[in-house]
């Protein structure tokens, strides 16, 4: 991981997209252009900022739960299926392997 690299002038050579309501992004571009700023200026000072504390730059509130429960859901079901694919393939181990294996990390 680079930690030197700037938003604002590291090279523009890749692109993102994303899926939005449109009337929610209407109110948030209506939002950041009442300070002066654009919805992408918005989201590359969110990514400076994830930069710049390594990790989520914001406080979660009550109001973002379900989003991130949603999230958690869909990592745990990652991890899960990955865990079974690793067993088929490598062969199961016992509990009392897996936790020595788990407090060795």
């Amino acid at each position: 991981m680079n930690s030197t690299l700037s938003v604002a002038t590291a090279p523009k050579t890749s692109t993102f997209q994303m899926r939005i309501n449109p009337d929610i992004k209407r109110d948030v571009e209506d939002i950041y252009a009442r300070v002066g700023m654009t919805l992408t200026d918005a989201i590359n000072i969110f990514l400076q900022q994830t930069l710049n504390v390594q990790g989520l730059p914001l406080v979660p509130t009550s109001e973002s739960q379900a989003a991130i429960r949603e999230q958690t859901k869909i990592l745990l079901k990652m991890e899960l299926e990955k865990g079974l694919k690793s067993a088929e393939e490598e062969g199961w181990i016992s509990e009392e392997e897996m936790w020595k294996e788990f407090e060795e990390r």
